[in-house]
């Protein structure tokens, strides 16, 4: 289709073609002047993180994670994100450096805008490094497109092993095909995302690098002073039992499935609470299902939090129902917060790093989920976090390995 539209206009083409080789050249000036400096000084490659937003998610709070650790001399990010609306993180992304830029949503009807929305972005900031695609529904596009553009390194990163329902995980299945051979490079945050993603082959054939969901398992530490504080601060008392989760209000989380396992639990332990922390499309619809079972009182609807961790120490445990994921960073903060978790096998097994983690079906039903939060309810909060740094989740590891592979010294 786009090349039809080149043949009603041919006399502009020349011109492009002049422009896109003086953005080529522009790229290779600003990389070289990267290596070289200035007056002795040397000027940071840039490196520009897609994603659709910059809102308190998984991926987004795992790729801030290894911008707060990175070598920002050396390496600084940028960010290109699919909404007209802040994000959680901007302030934070500006303060450190980066820069915000904003390409219309996809919506299969936008095809033609969203490539040259695309086009006209690399014309005007040429340079790159590499781009650094998290949103691998449409990176077969513009990932492409930034490689014609001149940038170096293109990566695509699976996040997810699973797609929304109906007509738009299928819109994402049929962009994604052959995703693995329109970028440099394959990372995953799992081995089932990165089938999910790139496909079996791909994965057995070793061209897929798993970079787990690292964290600064140091910061989730726990501590028996800010449980009290936090707790005090919410209104939970002394005895009661928290059920707590981490994570985005949508339909991938299973909210409602967590609040049918609240239920039964409180029926057995009337002292009990649920927390929830994070925000999202079906907040509503979860807070009203709520008011149904008649547990408005007992939910604790805290939003998205800057300070995680203090949510994570006023829990008593940790359940995590949801349908897909790609490797959850929310189940390993909670097991570096000494908290016992119950997961949905739905998840990777990846994610079960101790054994304050372990793994249910769904199909078991709420009512079994409930009982098996009750049968190990009580234990000793322990320091945990040495336990994650050595599994390799630990974000100073990852950061390492980043900074080796947008500089071209990763082999």
């Amino acid at each position: 289709m786009n090349g039809k539209r080149e043949q009603r206009k041919p006399e502009k083409r020349p011109a492009k073609q002049r422009e896109a080789g003086r953005q080529r050249e522009a790229g290779r000036q600003t990389e070289s002047a990267a290596q070289a400096g200035s007056c002795g000084r040397q000027t940071p490659v840039r490196v520009l993180q897609v994603l659709g937003g910059t809102g308190l998610g998984g991926a987004e709070s795992r790729v801030m994670d290894s911008y707060r650790h990175l070598d920002r001399s050396r390496i600084q990010f940028d960010f290109c994100v699919h909404t007209r609306e802040e994000g959680f993180f901007d302030r934070e992304i500006e303060s450190l450096g980066g820069r915000i830029y904003r390409i219309p949503r996809f919506r299969a009807v936008n095809w033609l805008e969203y490539r040259r929305a695309w086009k006209d972005f690399f014309r005007a900031h040429p340079g790159y490094r590499a781009v650094h695609g998290h949103m691998t529904s449409t990176a077969s596009i513009y990932l492409p497109i930034a490689k014609a553009s001149g940038v170096p390194l293109t990566i695509a990163h699976a996040r997810s092993a699973g797609v929304d329902p109906g007509l738009k995980g299928m819109l994402t299945r049929f962009l994604r095909r052959n995703l693995g051979e329109k970028a440099d490079v394959c990372l995953t945050c799992s081995r089932l995302a990165g089938e999910a993603v790139f496909g079996k082959k791909m994965e057995d054939a070793g061209r897929v690098t798993t970079v787990p969901n690292a964290i600064d398992a140091s910061a989730f530490s726990f501590s028996a002073r800010t449980r009290a504080q936090k707790r005090e601060e919410l209104g939970i008392g002394e005895q009661d039992f928290v059920v707590g989760h981490v994570g985005r209000f949508g339909h991938m989380k299973n909210h409602s499935f967590l609040l049918d396992v609240f239920a039964q639990i409180r029926k057995e332990l009337p002292a009990s609470r649920l927390l929830l922390v994070g925000e999202g499309g079906l907040m509503g619809s979860v807070r009203e299902k709520a008011a149904s079972l008649g547990l408005s009182d007992r939910v604790i609807f805290a939003g998205n939090q800057a300070q995680v961790a203090d949510y994570y120490m006023a829990m008593d445990f940790f359940v995590f129902p949801s349908v897909f994921e790609g490797l959850p960073g929310s189940v390993i903060e909670a097991q570096a917060a000494g908290l016992r978790c119950l997961v949905s096998d739905s998840v990777t097994d990846e994610v079960l790093i101790t054994p304050l983690a372990e793994a249910m079906p769904l199909s078991r039903g709420a009512g079994c989920w409930a009982r098996r939060v009750l049968e190990r309810r009580d234990y000793e909060r322990k320091q945990t976090a040495q336990a994650i740094k050595d599994a390799g989740f630990d974000v100073s590891d990852q950061v390492k390995f980043l900074e080796r592979l947008y500089l071209g010294e990763e082999n």
